[in-house]
């Protein structure tokens, strides 16, 4: 079996790739080969021992999916695939277009729907939260800065401005909030959002739905410590039925079909759990879940193949991981091979 995965960027703000093939290898029951599939050519899994037999590069997401497609038949031309697991939030839409081409290929996905990634957008999540009686707070939805004032006859500082795709920025004063709004513009274009700020403990639950509305497994994690970038760079596993609760809600009102993470915020001030975010694939951090015995990446490769699979019931609590930085050695002509060929 070859299962190619996407993802590979394992820097300071770490794409979930190499945490999920290094789950599917932790699986004993697992017989097969890691195929790589970068869009960068500095981007550390492919340079990894042990991680992937071969590495490929693809186009960017803005290449469009027919792009896409066409580098997967000469990828498959050349390995034989099985499965495919993209990781990345961006990418998706054009895995989704073209996952029924992949089909007839005979690679096997296990993808959200479109209207699954619609109803999760960070421009819709008010929307959903209300109609399934989640909270989450306040958020407003800006197509210019012109809008700037009158939210804040809402809303006190300090205030989170978010990208509809990437990036938040937590704001003290109104010209922060113009110099973000303009930064997130210039990278992701609008809309942007400006929502309520609140205090607590950051809390993520990673999970996998089968389409049905069913949760077949959900881990419940706690940040010990948040980058600047505000990514986990520690955490460990919880037990908080609040939160496996508002994951098998989200699940069953949205049909969720593969994996997903859950960003919610217990309020110190009214002590009440809030949504933040619905993110349409599995973490950085999901090797937390095989170590506490939900092996969430490799079940979405028997989900992939089609086969029978029985819900994770229960998982270590106390698991605690670190992310760690370390230098990756390799020789300027194993760049250079990969910059010309785009494969390694």
């Amino acid at each position: 079996m070859k299962i190619a995965v996407t993802g590979l960027n394992n820097t300071d703000n770490p794409g979930p790739g190499v945490p999920v093939i290094r789950s599917i290898l932790a699986e004993k029951e697992f017989e097969g080969e890691i195929i790589g599939l970068h869009y960068d050519n500095l981007e550390p899994g492919i340079y990894m021992d042990g991680i992937k037999s071969r590495s490929y590069m693809i186009p960017y997401p803005s290449q469009g999916p027919e792009a896409l497609l066409e580098r997967l038949k000469y990828i498959h031309f050349r390995e034989g695939l099985n499965v495919i697991l993209p990781t990345l939030d961006s990418e998706l839409y054009n895995f989704i277009y073209i996952s029924n081409e992949l089909e007839k290929l005979g690679i096997k996905t296990f993808l959200p729907t479109f209207d699954n990634l619609e109803k999760r957008s960070k421009d819709k999540l008010s929307e959903f939260c209300k109609s399934a009686n989640i909270d989450t707070p306040k958020t407003f939805i800006l197509n210019s800065q012109s809008q700037i004032n009158e939210v804040l006859k809402t809303l006190k500082f300090p205030v989170v401005v978010k990208g509809i795709f990437y990036e938040a920025y937590i704001c003290y004063s109104i010209d922060e909030i113009y110099s973000n709004f303009s930064k997130i513009v210039s990278k992701w274009g609008l809309p942007v959002l400006i929502q309520e700020y609140l205090v607590g403990d950051e809390l993520n639950v990673a999970a996998v739905g089968d389409g049905e509305g069913n949760t077949l497994g959900a881990v419940a994690m706690r940040k010990l410590f948040i980058t600047e970038k505000g990514k986990g760079w520690s955490g460990v596993t919880i037990k908080d039925d609040n939160l496996i609760e508002m994951t098998h809600k989200v699940i069953k009102a949205l049909k969720w079909r593969s994996g997903l993470e859950l960003e919610i915020l217990k309020s110190r001030n009214d002590g009440k759990y809030y949504l933040l975010e619905i993110n349409s694939r599995l973490p950085a951090w999901v090797y937390l879940t095989q170590a506490s015995g939900q092996n969430l990446p490799y079940l979405l490769v028997k989900l992939a193949l089609g086969e029978s699979v029985k819900p994770y019931e229960d998982y270590e609590i106390g698991k605690m991981f670190v992310r760690c930085s370390i230098d990756l050695i390799t020789d300027i002509k194993t760049y250079e091979k990969i910059s010309i060929n785009g494969e390694l």
